[in-house]
């Protein structure tokens, strides 16, 4: 793949992360200025009448993968009251299908984003009643191949402490520079 194709990807995901910001609007689908849905609670009941669900997502990407981290401010008895990680799991996979979506909206062509390990979940309490959530998951971008230097071939050969002695090898004469006036010893 040439490095434009990879750079267009990249680029197209990204914007497509973008375009999910809390009170976006679609302007392709409909005039009238509906709010676009990603798939989060946050868009869910009335905005002035209910209280404020809390929740996002952001990614990051790294060689051929991408990771679609999501993170919510929930209660305690949803934690407890069970299926909390089928839950978190299914608004993963929300904000990978509205991911695919938007970029085949932006770029005119499709991504395949396929799941690449298991889901990791990390809730903390922020109080008696309410928590505060991060799951993520991993996912492998179709488009774009694996690094060749990542394999055996890369950076898992050298070790620390061949780094360390070569960079000690490049000054061996241990002279002393001119301006050094204190005494040997």
């Amino acid at each position: 793949m040439a490095e434009s194709n990879i750079l267009e990807i990249i680029q197209g995901l990204s914007q497509a992360a973008a375009n999910a910001y809390d009170g976006a609007h679609d302007e392709r689908y409909s005039h009238d200025g509906t709010a676009r849905k990603v798939g989060l609670k946050r868009e869910e009941g009335d905005p002035i009448l209910d209280s404020r669900v809390m929740d996002g997502f952001k990614v990051k990407f790294y060689g051929n993968k991408i990771c679609i981290k999501y993170q919510a401010d929930i209660k305690l008895k949803d934690i407890y009251g069970g299926g909390f990680e089928n839950e978190m799991e299914r608004m993963l996979n929300e904000v990978k299908k509205f991911l695919q979506k938007e970029y085949k909206a932006i770029t005119g062509n499709s991504v395949t984003l396929t799941k690449d390990g298991d889901i990791n979940i990390l809730a903390t309490s922020t109080s008696r009643v309410r928590s505060f959530v991060q799951a993520y998951r991993h996912y492998n971008i179709s488009g774009i191949k694996e690094d060749p230097m990542s394999k055996s071939n890369g950076s898992d050969n050298r070790t620390v402490d061949d780094a360390i002695r070569s960079f000690l090898e490049l000054n061996n004469n241990n002279k002393r520079p001119q301006n050094d006036t204190r005494k040997k010893g």
